[in-house]
């Protein structure tokens, strides 16, 4: 079966990544992410990425694709949003198949009154409105896991994460919108604009409950998840009710494993490099073996039962939906 990974950053061609994807008869989606906010006469840095996925896809056009994004906004600049929508344009003409808005809308960039931006910002109208025009969708990773907000327990999903990032863990900040403003403020965005097609990353970051996701599917139409690191958010539910989730949301969930590429394979010496794609390849293997069987499992130290997911379903999520929501895949 072909599979899409349709939420990843892996920008290489290394011989042996080459045949791991063979072997799994894999292709990759890559994402671009904008972290911070260029000077007016210098590139942005995210356009390295940009570059890197855009030669990719142009090189193994069936093994890799890209989704693109734009600069953050300049306020003191008047060009800045013809500057971002004509980006944008100039990248699906270079084949980006979707758009990219990161966390840090709604959780760092501030307007000049010092308030935060939020993604259903009015400045942001034109884009979407060009995502529309252009049949272009939207990847959106807004907020953070509800665990961002609460207090950091060992038993935590995310407790590794924020360990590490704890300029991004919110418990106790006052100071910082709440998950449920952004969350608000994300559909918000999905009500203003109902011909605008929204994929929201990990799960639309209301991992916790699959119930909760499944609230959101029911009310907005033009809205779709992945499952992008938040394998374990999944497999500390209960296996029955998830997989009734997937069942009744067969043609809404798109499989992806948000897997960052912190240095090229082919940078690396053999070890090294044997070690990183052997990581690439468990990876994988853990989310089949969860999605495929219906075995007691251990995944990331948690006991579980796999899914068992029917053939039907399994080529649903792990292709099919990713090519209907990113036309062109």
């Amino acid at each position: 079966m072909s599979i899409i990974d349709a939420h990843i950053h892996y920008g290489d061609d290394d011989p042996l990544l080459l045949a791991l994807l063979a072997e799994f008869d894999l292709s990759l989606f890559n994402i671009c992410v904008v972290v911070e906010a260029p000077d007016s006469d210098v590139q942005a840095p995210w356009r390295d990425q940009a570059e890197t996925y855009q030669a990719l896809a142009q090189a193994h056009p069936q093994r890799f694709a890209w989704c693109t994004s734009f600069d953050l906004p300049r306020f003191d600049d008047p060009t800045y949003m013809d500057q971002a929508i004509a980006g944008l344009q100039r990248d699906f003409q270079a084949g980006a198949l979707a758009c990219k808005i990161w966390k840090n809308i709604g959780m760092d960039v501030k307007k000049p009154n010092g308030e935060f931006l939020m993604v259903d910002d009015a400045l942001f109208d034109p884009i979407f409105e060009c995502l529309i025009t252009s049949g272009k969708p939207l990847l959106t990773h807004i907020a953070e896991p509800l665990a961002c907000w609460q207090p950091l327990t060992e038993d935590n999903p995310h407790y590794g994460y924020y360990s590490k990032n704890p300029q991004w863990h919110m418990y106790g900040r006052t100071d910082f919108p709440s998950h449920e403003q952004l969350m608000a403020a994300r559909d918000h965005v999905l009500e203003k604009h109902p011909k605008l097609r929204m994929i929201g990353a990990h799960l639309g970051s209301l991992e916790w409950d699959v119930d909760v996701v499944a609230a959101r599917l029911e009310r907005y139409p033009n809205f779709a998840v992945d499952i992008s690191a938040r394998l374990t958010d999944l497999v500390v539910q209960d296996s029955a009710k998830v997989r009734e989730f997937f069942l009744k949301y067969q043609d809404r969930i798109l499989f992806g494993t948000d897997v960052v590429m912190r240095q090229k394979p082919s940078t690396l010496n053999a070890t090294d490099k044997a070690a990183a794609i052997e990581a690439l390849r468990a990876t994988y293997q853990s989310h089949f073996a969860y999605f495929e069987t219906d075995q007691s499992l251990v995944i990331r130290g948690r006991t579980t039962r796999g899914l068992g997911l029917p053939p039907s379903v399994l080529e649903k999520f792990y292709r099919t939906n990713a090519q209907a929501w990113y036309p062109g895949l």
